[in-house]
């Protein structure tokens, strides 16, 4: 996983996935992340913390599926995800790092 830190915005970070093939948006289209998360690998993770608010903060992942699909998953602050979407992210990065 490459870890992106310091670029200007969340949309610039999209843009430069969208022109890396991460065309799906995981945050609409979550349902075979969720059936099937461990054939999904987080390939970038963009983090941004506002600059007069530290808890402004958001993250954007880029994932991949076994198969080639490609995609992104944008979040606010972890720790205020709920749920599925939440615990998904959390096991996908913890197994990167195991990597």
């Amino acid at each position: 996983m490459e870890r992106m830190h310091g670029y200007s915005s969340a949309s610039v970070a999209l843009e430069k996935l969208n022109n890396l093939g991460y065309t799906i948006d995981y945050n609409i289209e979550f349902d075979d992340l969720l059936a099937n998360a461990d054939q999904y690998r987080i390939d970038y993770l963009f983090r941004y913390e506002g600059e007069s608010d530290p808890g402004d903060e958001s993250s954007v992942y880029g994932i991949s599926k076994n198969s080639g699909q490609k995609g992104v998953f944008v979040a606010g602050n972890l720790s205020l995800i709920e749920g599925k979407k939440r615990d998904i992210l959390l096991q996908l990065e913890l197994n990167e790092r195991e990597v």
